[in-house]
């Protein structure tokens, strides 16, 4: 994942990957859209120390922040109404729905997940080939014929 927090460490290629962000309601959550998320009363949990979880504490104003340190945790929280809504990116949340019956995957994204080959910063001068070499994956098919063998869910691959 290139996020910000990454790139103050090393440098990154263009994306050959990117993936939805968005939330996935419990069973009877009263949150319906991407609008209904942060509104008083309504509790949303990210991964602890996730990158979900940096951009979620500075854009929530009125939802409770819930922080969840294991993928089970946010399962079991899901199942039994503790939270309204789980943020992360749309591949994970396809794959939580599965063990939360009833839940439901909101339409619409509130951000993108960019994956991109990273160098170490001082080697600027090979991104040139980072980038052709990212295009021709992505353009010969390959990103998107592996992400479907992979049965990724939520991914842009064009």
């Amino acid at each position: 994942n290139a996020s910000p927090a990454r790139a103050k460490e090393m440098d990154f290629g263009v994306p050959y990957l990117e993936i939805e962000l968005g939330y996935l309601a419990s069973k009877g959550s009263p949150v319906t859209s991407l609008d209904r998320v942060d509104e008083d009363g309504r509790r949303v949990g990210v991964t602890t120390g996730s990158s979900s979880d940096g951009v979620m504490s500075s854009s929530l104003k009125k939802s409770k922040l819930v922080r969840i340190d294991t993928f089970p945790q946010v399962v079991d929280m899901l199942n039994t109404g503790q939270i309204d809504v789980f943020a992360t990116n749309k591949a994970t949340l396809y794959e939580l729905a599965e063990k939360a019956p009833g839940s439901v995957l909101i339409e619409g994204r509130w951000g993108l997940e960019r994956h991109a080959i990273a160098i170490p910063k001082g080697r600027e001068s090979a991104l040139p080939y980072l980038e052709r070499f990212t295009r021709e994956l992505r353009q010969s098919g390959f990103v998107r014929d592996s992400a479907e063998r992979a049965g990724l869910k939520g991914a842009l691959t064009n």
